[in-house]
């Protein structure tokens, strides 16, 4: 009798030990960004905080990227828990298209949240007299990383406009690099696909004179794709820019994958929204995250953890 119960003591403390351990185990969070210059660093460092203090026992990391392509296939491979990428770029990953830069198609994304637009912003050195799209022709643009989001953004509204990068000099460079060229008269002109406010166009406008290239509507139109939409950069966003220019704006949407627990995902998604004032002062661009719109128009499935708390809410 003694045995057996000695047995059954030993059993139930082991068994407690296995209990205390996974519980005990932390959830590790690593939110995969853009470039340090952009939006996406500073929203993604602030969710990295609102989860680090928010999620007990998690473990929480923000990684530089080239952004939503790159965010995207390595969710895939199962190399972060959370990224921000573009609509339009999340689409073309759930259908493989190979030329956004996904070989295949990638299964395992899932939605958190449609989050804020990004907004397409030309800016050009006065100097360099670019005004207008068709003003681009014999000069030097940079588009952004070769298959980044911002540079499928690219391709696709010159195009649209009756342009093709055999028409200007393109570079394929980030965003700081491309400011940098441009105030050293090294580049005539940048397109930078990101929220509203970037460092990176404040930086270039408080040291130089810039214009500011609008994007019409016709244009805008005529790109095809729905997750394209006609929108407006209000005035005075940037030091210089009196009036507002008409451009491109695009979701962006949290993606996580599929095999991240419910528990991790619910909890991301009501933390963020729990936390929208903070995480507006990481970035002004996160201000425009709005609860209504957060589980409309996905091109993915969301994921179970959020869709549980859009249900809570009563927001789906």
């Amino acid at each position: 009798m003694r045995v057996n119960k000695r047995f059954t003591l030993l059993a139930a403390a082991a068994a407690l030990v296995v209990t205390t351990t996974a519980q005990a185990a932390p959830a590790y969070i690593n939110i995969l960004t853009g470039g340090t210059s952009g939006v996406y660093y500073p929203i993604g460092v602030g969710l990295s905080q609102i989860y680090s203090n928010g999620i007990e026992g998690s473990k929480t990391s923000v990684q530089a990227t080239k952004a939503s392509v790159e965010n995207l296939n390595l969710l895939q491979a199962g190399r972060g828990e959370l990224a921000l990428a573009l609509g339009d770029s999340v689409a073309d990953a759930k259908n493989g298209v190979e030329d956004a830069g996904f070989k295949a198609p990638l299964t395992k994304l899932r939605a958190i949240a449609g989050a804020y637009p990004n907004y397409i912003q030309i800016v050009a050195s006065q100097e360099s007299g670019i005004k207008t799209l068709a003003d681009l022709k014999g000069k030097s643009i940079s588009v952004g990383a070769a298959k980044s989001g911002t540079e499928l953004n690219a391709r696709a509204i010159l195009k649209a406009a009756g342009l093709s990068y055999s028409d200007m000099k393109v570079q394929y460079l980030p965003f700081a690099e491309s400011v940098d060229l441009i105030k050293n008269r090294q580049l005539d002109a940048t397109l930078q696909s990101s929220g509203l406010g970037m460092a990176a166009i404040r930086d270039l406008a408080s040291t130089m004179a810039l214009n500011y290239v609008s994007i019409p509507a016709d244009v805008v139109e005529k790109i095809g794709n729905p997750a394209y939409l006609s929108a407006d950069i209000p005035a005075n966003t940037y030091d210089g820019q009196a009036e507002a220019v008409p451009t491109v704006a695009i979701t962006n949407i949290l993606v996580t994958r599929a095999d991240v627990s419910d528990e991790v995902a619910y909890q991301m998604t009501k933390l963020m929204f729990d936390n929208l004032t903070r995480l507006g002062n990481a970035h002004s661009a996160a201000k425009d995250i709005k609860l209504e719109n957060a589980a409309k128009n996905l091109p993915i499935p969301l994921h179970p953890g959020a869709e549980r708390y859009y249900k809570e809410v009563g927001a789906l």
